[in-house]
């Protein structure tokens, strides 16, 4: 089997799901970058459409994997549920989320917004 770094047979099969969902979020992405310079210079409308509406697809193909990762892999919920839907800048959003793990009350025990890893939400 190409592109593992270990031998397959040894590999547990949770360990090949992975790599065939990260080998598939990563032709999705690069089909969405082919799609979009593709589009970027056509000059005809009616192609241009198809390719824009192709790049989309590929867009939400590589979403749903990113769901499923999210799902499968707490590292992948954690980092997600940090950084998705900030409006902080990128590189200070960590920080954010670390000062606020814990709010002034203790910690939070009923899976509230603390337990989420999102911050304070009031």
């Amino acid at each position: 089997m190409g592109e593992y770094h270990e031998k397959w047979d040894a590999l547990p099969q949770e360990v090949r799901d992975m790599h065939r969902a990260l080998k598939s979020l990563q032709e999705e992405i690069e089909a969405v970058d082919w799609y979009n310079q593709r589009q970027s210079l056509s000059t005809d409308d009616g192609l241009k459409e198809i390719l824009i509406h192709n790049r989309d697809e590929e867009i939400e193909h590589a979403c749903m994997i990113l769901e499923w990762l999210r799902r499968k892999a707490p590292a992948w919920d954690q980092e997600l549920r940090t950084y998705l839907f900030t409006e902080a800048p990128i590189t200070e959003v960590e920080e954010g989320s670390l000062d606020d793990a814990e709010p002034a009350g203790g910690k939070e025990t009923n899976g509230g917004a603390a337990g989420l890893g999102i911050g304070d939400l009031s």
